[in-house]
């Protein structure tokens, strides 16, 4: 019971301590507060690789996005299966087991 008593007790501490910090955060600029830290500060390497990471994202979702002259060109090309499969149509490919039937 007395365990209990303690948890709640610090439970509600860090509730009434959240209400008493949380107005003061949106304030922070953190990254001016990042710019001067030094170099190998560990916050400051985290900072710059999760911007790198959000950055690389960005140009692999652009790279991935289907271009208007991309999907009219795609329409009429034909797909790797079917042109290997009229590939081995035209050449009666031996061995082949689609062919057979």
């Amino acid at each position: 019971m007395r365990k209990l008593i303690i948890a709640a007790a610090a439970v509600i501490g860090t509730g009434v301590l959240l209400k008493l910090v949380a107005p003061k955060l949106p304030s922070v600029d953190w990254e001016t507060r990042f710019a001067r830290m030094p170099d190998d500060a560990p916050p400051k390497w985290m900072f710059r690789n999760i911007t790198e990471i959000r950055d690389n994202t960005e140009r692999i979702i652009e790279l991935l996005e289907p271009r208007p002259s991309d999907q009219t060109a795609a329409s009429t090309v034909e797909g790797p299966t079917e042109v290997i499969d009229a590939a081995r149509q035209e050449l009666e490919y031996p061995g082949d087991e689609t062919n057979e039937g």
